[in-house]
């Protein structure tokens, strides 16, 4: 079996700190290639990976300003799929744009839907669904206008992750900066519960910060620490008394409640997207409904089982289990 795996180039795979898809897809081919799989990896050229690797762009263009990125997408895209009939799948985790070129090669072509950004894309899926193969990342984020294949969970490498008996007195906002993720409606629950919060991540929306996030920044109340790479990622997830994830869109799967379950952190986030998917509900954290709820639920936090957080990712979300299922899917497409 010999795989083509196309990564996005906005990071590198796996990424320093931020880049969701592209860590995904690092775990995913490291798995593969234990397993003994023929992976070509599309990625940059200063990624790491076990498998075989193909770089078109040098760098990602979120950390090389003179990348246009446009240009440097379609350049690695199209590396790809003219070395199409080398392969007997071709795994694309990089929205859709890869699917306008599918309809010109013989090769099947998977595709992992990280989410949709907006409804505007659909046409696009809609064109080549049953031509091509589609997976979800959870039940709540399939459109019920495609086909697909496999709804498969993103699985995390659980080993990596140092589980913590005993927190510390802090709440955590693990994310980017959006409003999307509920940056300042976890400030307001911190503020409430009169418990200080550490802010992580990369600030995405730098007008957002400014207005909502920075204002509220105070050294021993709300502090901001920036994005958190995989060495420091146990010590800040599971330090923590819980997570707050307090979203403000329908979260597609969430990489970072099941980061913070596997240090044994509960979460305690809105009751939407994936969130009932990821969580049971007061067994791993609360799904709330708004602001009073989720105060309750931290007044209850401490009643919850932080070993029964870390067991519940090693029976569901680990990058062995992933890799199983993606090779059921693999192997149903090309027999």
């Amino acid at each position: 079996m010999k795989i083509a795996m196309l990564a996005p180039i906005a990071w590198r795979t796996p990424p320093r700190h931020y880049g969701p898809w592209e860590w995904v897809v690092s775990m995913l081919t490291e798995g593969l290639v234990r397993r003994g799989v023929d992976v070509t990896l599309y990625a940059t050229g200063d990624s790491l990976t076990g498998a075989r690797l193909h770089s078109v762009a040098p760098r990602s263009w979120s950390e090389d300003s003179t990348l246009e990125p446009k240009v440097w997408e379609c350049l690695h895209i199209a590396a790809l799929f003219e070395e199409a009939a080398s392969f007997d799948l071709i795994h694309n985790h990089f929205d859709f744009l890869p699917l306008s070129y599918s309809g010109l090669v013989k090769t099947p072509v998977l595709t992992t839907i990280h989410g949709f950004s907006s409804p505007r894309i659909l046409p696009v899926y809609r064109k080549y669904n049953k031509r091509a193969y589609y997976v979800a990342i959870s039940d709540s984020d399939r459109s019920p206008e495609l086909d697909y294949i496999a709804t498969i969970y993103h699985g995390i490498p659980v080993e990596h992750y140092i589980y913590r008996e005993e927190p510390e007195q802090y709440l955590l906002f693990f994310g980017r900066i959006h409003h999307d993720k509920g940056v300042y409606e976890s400030i307001q629950l911190a503020e409430k519960a009169g418990l200080p919060l550490v802010i992580a991540g990369i600030i995405q929306d730098q007008n957002y910060f400014d207005h909502y996030v920075a204002p509220y920044l105070q050294e021993d109340r709300v502090r901001y620490i920036g994005p958190v790479g995989p060495d420091q990622k146990s010590a800040v997830l599971g330090g923590a008394l819980a997570l707050l994830h307090l979203i403000n869109f329908d979260e597609p799967f969430g990489l970072s409640v099941a980061e913070a379950m596997a240090c044994g952190t509960p979460v305690i986030a809105y009751n939407r997207g994936s969130m009932p998917e990821l969580i049971i509900d007061g067994k791993t954290g609360c799904l709330v409904d708004d602001l009073k709820q989720a105060q309750d639920a931290l007044s209850r936090i401490d009643s919850l089982n932080r070993k029964a957080c870390r067991r519940h990712v090693e029976e569901n979300f680990t990058v062995e289990l992933m890799v199983d299922r993606y090779l059921e899917v693999y192997n149903e497409i090309i027999n």
